[in-house]
């Protein structure tokens, strides 16, 4: 169980002046990043590789921090019928949720019609821009999906940084920690203590969040402003409003019957919610949310199963997108695109949207390659949103990250492995250890 923060360490933590905690200090980078951006374009553009460092150093410390945490949260567990429970739970309340984030995407933009009129000709449209991500392309079946979560071997799950295969292989070492009793508690304990060192890494490279939030915004920005903007500025509002109408009529509800306040959760991740609009990167904050979550009430089990599987398979935002982007390239092109065929783009979208956390450019990727599946809308019709695609993920990274937080909470209740009395100190601002 969590051990609550000193009285000591709480008045300090709340004693720190405003200016000087992440948040403040994000969001004021980000300002400047976009003022750079928006009067010094060129400027703005050669911030890149700021934002591209930043991510790169948190990524490195995922797979680890995703081995520890899962191994020695089953392994310090009794009940092995628990993990099964879990999982389980899990993947029943994925499936609910990004089902309802695709009907609700679909239903959006037939409502709100932003591509209607456009009347796109695509001999007039550069496409060369989006070879590589076509390239990259393939309809995946079902059994090519699960086999993709068995990495090729131990080590290359973790080389290759594959989230799926890393947790499926730290299941498989809890189990085996957890069946050798007494004669693997060394190890665990090990792995517990490489947890909290890992954790304590991230609280270093963190430090360094508003300069990665600055490079990666004054880069947006830079090159993909005002131009897009106004040129898809129809789809960008309607898609907004659409990742919030999923935030308040699905989330909401979700959160208040699990006992917790959206809003107060909302402020709790506040940083994390910055950091990922800033970098369009939900991987960035991985390791904290684990960590704030644990320091929340959340059995470390629980948060262990639930998060790193959740990036791949509850991805409300990336739902609502390749549901909002799809019907809007046929509105765009004039594509017919009668209720039976949204209905199997709907079915396509259910799978391809599983696993595309673990590539980089993902959601573009899993869009170009459901298009080329369901073989009605042109896969060369995706250029029209390349120049606002990193706008679009400026909304959904967001709205990913908010729903795997709640998902947690909601599985952790579910197990009635949940301490309410830390979650409420928590999101009160207080009385809860975090590790970063």
């Amino acid at each position: 169980m969590n051990q609550a923060v000193p009285p000591s360490a709480i008045e300090r933590r709340r004693a720190q002046p405003f200016y000087l905690q992440l948040w403040f200090m994000v969001l004021v980078a980000m300002v400047l990043g976009i003022a750079l951006g928006h009067f010094h374009p060129d400027a703005g553009v050669r911030m890149e590789p700021l934002g591209d460092a930043f991510i790169k150093a948190i990524r490195v410390l995922i797979a680890p921090i995703i081995f520890c945490t899962v191994v020695h949260g089953i392994a310090s567990m009794a009940d092995m019928a628990k993990v099964g429970r879990v999982a389980l739970k899990a993947l029943i309340y994925f499936e609910v949720l990004t089902t309802l984030a695709l009907v609700l995407g679909l239903v959006a933009v037939n409502v709100f019609a932003p591509g209607v009129g456009m009347n796109v000709d695509l001999s007039h449209v550069d496409t060369a821009s989006v070879a590589p991500y076509i390239a990259q392309t393939h309809s995946r079946t079902t059994t090519e999906f699960l086999l993709g979560i068995i990495p090729n071997t131990f080590i290359g799950a973790f080389a290759e940084g594959n989230v799926p295969q890393v947790l499926f292989v730290s299941v498989l070492c809890g189990f085996a920690l957890s069946a050798m009793g007494q004669a693997g508690k060394p190890l665990t304990d090990l792995i517990g203590t490489a947890a909290q060192m890992f954790f304590r890494i991230v609280a270093i490279v963190m430090w360094a969040a508003p300069i990665g939030a600055f490079g990666a915004i004054a880069f947006t920005v830079g090159k993909f402003g005002a131009g897009s903007l106004l040129s898809l500025g129809k789809l960008l509002i309607s898609f907004y409003v659409t990742c919030l109408i999923f935030i308040l009529a699905v989330l909401w509800p979700v959160a208040h019957f699990t006992g917790v306040s959206l809003f107060r959760f909302i402020r709790y991740i506040r940083e994390e919610l910055l950091i990922v609009i800033a970098t369009t990167s939900s991987e960035t904050v991985l390791p904290r949310m684990m960590a704030k979550l644990e320091a929340a009430g959340c059995d470390e089990s629980v948060v262990g199963l639930v998060i790193p599987t959740g990036y791949s398979f509850n991805l409300d935002g990336t739902c609502l997108y390749l549901a909002t982007a799809a019907v809007f390239l046929a509105q765009a092109t004039n594509t017919p695109l009668p209720l039976t065929h949204q209905l199997e783009l709907l079915a396509v979208l259910l799978l391809a949207s599983k696993g595309a956390a673990g590539v980089a450019g993902a959601a573009f990727i899993v869009l170009a390659a459901t298009l080329g599946a369901v073989g009605t809308i042109p896969v060369e019709s995706v250029a029209i949103i390349l120049g606002v695609h990193r706008l679009m993920s400026q909304a959904l990274t967001p709205t990913n990250l908010i729903g795997n937080g709640i998902a947690t909470l909601v599985i952790a209740r579910w197990e009635r492995a949940l301490d309410e009395t830390q979650l409420q100190a928590a999101l009160n601002g207080g009385g809860a250890k975090s590790k970063v």
